[in-house]
């Protein structure tokens, strides 16, 4: 059944749009909190917490990676569509979507019997989350804010 093969997760974007300037490890525990919690309501031990802190350890330096230091990171607070521009964004976006899901079904499936099923379902699963984060990036948008020298 396709409800099976096909579930989407957008929670983590939470996790991706916390401001550039966050304390690396004030980034790990709100990510551990926000997943320990997740997984305290849905009643799976550790499920969500282990790829919200992979996502949240491997954020910065894809942020380095992608942004070039002297300009944006210093005149915008969080990431965004318009801090970072659509392809860096997109691809900031889309890598961590992978990642965080791939972890996820892993240890999830905890098995090797079908790795084609196993690749399907991370690929699938990213797919549809990343047209559904996009289209929360186009419906609801957040205002640009700007770091600003105050005395």
């Amino acid at each position: 059944p396709l409800h099976q093969f096909i579930i989407p997760y957008i929670y983590f974007l939470y996790i991706l749009w916390l401001p550039f300037n966050i304390n690396r490890f004030a980034l790990l525990l709100i990510s551990f909190a926000f997943g320990i919690t997740l997984d305290y309501f849905t009643g799976s031990a550790g499920l969500h917490a282990a790829p919200c802190v992979l996502i949240a350890y491997l954020r910065p330096f894809l942020l380095n990676l992608l942004i070039p230091q002297d300009t944006t990171e210093h005149s915008y607070l969080e990431p965004s569509i318009k801090s970072m521009g659509w392809a860096p964004y997109s691809l900031y976006v889309a890598l961590l979507t992978f990642i965080h899901h791939f972890l996820l079904v892993l240890i999830e499936w905890l098995q090797f019997g079908n790795f084609v099923y196993f690749l399907g379902k991370v690929a699938a699963t990213t797919a549809v989350s990343l047209l559904l984060i996009f289209i929360t990036e186009m419906l609801f948008f957040r205002k640009a804010k700007f770091r600003t020298n105050k005395a």
